[in-house]
C-alpha cells in the first residue's frame, strides 16, 4: 500500500452513501473537498463531529468546500445513525457520509493503522484542492476529535497562498498579518503585488496585510 502524500492525486473511487452512489473525481467537480474518516457508527465523538460539520455547511460553502465522510460500517446502519446525529446535535446532516464496509476507500487512503487498530479508521482527513490534488492532511487518534476551526483555518491559508505570493505565519487567521515568500526581490513588483507596503523585519522575513482584504 502506498502512502498518500502531499501533491499527490487523491485517487478515485466508486461508493455507496447516504446520498447514492459516488463517483468520487466526478462529485468533487471543481470544488475543494475535505474528506475524513470514522472509527465507527455510533461512536461519541464522532457524533459531535458530524454534527459540528453539518453546522458549518454555510462556512464550507463560501470557501467552496464539499465536506465528505466515512465510515467503515454500512449504509443502513449509517441512516439510523443520522437520525441520531440530527437529534442530539440539533442540526441535519446534509453531506454525504460513505458506507465503505468493503474498506475500498480505507484502503486507499491508508486510513486503517495496524498499530492503532486493526479494524477500525484513524480520524483522518484529506484536504483535496479542485485539481484533486491532496493539499493537507491530519491524522488524530480514535480518543480525540478535530478541530474544526483548523480545518477551515488551513482551508484559508490554502486558498490565499494560492492566489497570492505570501505564506501565513504562526496561528494566522484570516484577516492577519502574511509573510511575503522570499522568491519575490524586485522592487517594482513588491510595489505592483503589496501596494499597501510591507515591513522588512529581516530581509528574509516581510510583513504586510493580507492582500485580498
Amino acid at each position: 500500500m502506498t502512502t498518500l502524500r502531499l501533491g499527490d492525486t487523491a485517487p478515485d473511487f466508486k461508493q455507496d452513501s447516504t446520498e447514492g452512489t459516488i463517483s468520487f473525481h466526478a462529485w468533487a467537480g471543481d470544488s475543494w473537498v475535505v474528506l475524513f474518516s470514522h472509527p465507527a457508527d455510533f461512536t461519541p465523538v464522532c457524533t459531535t463531529e458530524l454534527g459540528k460539520t453539518a453546522a458549518l455547511a454555510s462556512e464550507f460553502a463560501k470557501r467552496n468546500v464539499k465536506p465528505i465522510a466515512i465510515s467503515i460500517d454500512p449504509l443502513d446502519s449509517h441512516g439510523k445513525w443520522v437520525s441520531d446525529i440530527n437529534e442530539t446535535q440539533n442540526t441535519t446532516v446534509n453531506f454525504p457520509i460513505l458506507a465503505d464496509a468493503d474498506r475500498t476507500v480505507a484502503n486507499l487512503y491508508d486510513m486503517i493503522h495496524p498499530n492503532a487498530s486493526t479494524t477500525a479508521t484513524v480520524r483522518s482527513v484529506f484536504i483535496i484542492d479542485p485539481k484533486k490534488v491532496i493539499r493537507a492532511t491530519f491524522t488524530y487518534p480514535a480518543s480525540t476529535g478535530r478541530n474544526f476551526d483548523e480545518i477551515l483555518r488551513v482551508i484559508d491559508s490554502l486558498q490565499l497562498t494560492d492566489s497570492h505570493k505570501v505564506a501565513t505565519p504562526v496561528n494566522w487567521k484570516d484577516g492577519d498579518d502574511v509573510v511575503i515568500v522570499p522568491s519575490i526581490q524586485d522592487p517594482a513588483e513588491l510595489a505592483q503585488r503589496f501596494p499597501k507596503g510591507f515591513t522588512a523585519v529581516k530581509p528574509y522575513l516581510r510583513i504586510t496585510p493580507q492582500p485580498n482584504k
